[in-house]
This record gives C-alpha cells, structure tokens and sequence, in this order.
C-alpha cells in the first residue's frame, strides 16, 4: 500500500474508533513518506494509544510549521491538548485551526466542548481550588 492509502485507512480507522489500528497505519504510512499530514494524525494517535504527550505535540507543532494554513493539524494537535486535560490549549488550537480554514470537525467539537466562563477570580489560576470549588458552586446556584 501506498503512504497516502495507509493514511486514509488510518482515517477511517481512527473514525470508527479503532485507535490502535490507526496507530499501525500511520506508522506504517509514515516509515514510507513524511507527510505533513501523516505526521498530525501520528501525533494524536501516539498521544491517545501511548500516552506520549511531548512528542506527540513536538510531531503536531512540526506538521504545523511545514504547512501553517491546514486546520486539520491545529485539529490533531487539540485532541493531542484534549487527551492531555488541557482544554484551554486545545481549544486555543481549535480556534488557530478556524483562523487559518474551515473546518465542520472543529466547529463541532467546539460547540460540544462549549465556551468556558472567566474565573471566578481572575488572579488566580483555573485550576486553583478556590476558583474551581466557588465555580462550582455558582455554576449550581444558576
């Protein structure tokens, strides 16, 4: 099989669900030619099946510097964030991904991830357990 066949299998793999089969693919796709492309979707399957979030994001932002105006890298890189419980750097990629072209995956994905409100208290960070538990409790009285 060619790189650019093993990469639609990969696709479709990866949208049934079949991550580890999608791994093998892109692998395979990728010891045949080096795509950007080949390389975003490696990242995120890296990321997802083996838990390597450096060099899965080290792949992504590689990809993304060889072809800048493709939003399906700034899409795997979000996913790469998302299975690494950083949202906000996901959806910042999501959004640099809808800068760049259009994407009805990323549209998506943002709307069901949704808008994140502001901190409760904006000194502090969004993981402090003050803005996390008064979030809560706001969120609750609403």
């Amino acid at each position: 099989m060619t790189a650019e066949q093993l990469l639609r299998q990969g696709i479709d793999l990866l949208r049934d669900n079949d991550r580890l089969s999608a791994l093998a693919s892109f692998e395979k796709a990728y010891s045949i030619e080096q795509t950007p492309q080949i390389q975003s979707y490696l990242a995120r399957c890296i990321a997802m099946e083996r838990g390597q979030f450096q060099e899965a994001l080290r792949l992504c932002q590689e990809a993304i510097n060889r072809e800048t105006h493709n939003p399906v890298h700034y899409l795997n890189m979000g996913y790469v964030y998302l299975n690494e419980k950083r949202t906000d750097e996901a959806l910042r990629s999501f959004r640099m991904g809808l800068s760049v072209g259009d994407s009805d995956e990323i549209r998506n994905l943002l709307e069901k991830i949704g808008t994140r409100r502001k901190p409760v208290f904006s000194f502090l960070s969004r993981r402090n357990i003050l803005n996390r538990v008064t979030g809560l409790v706001l969120e609750r009285m609403r």
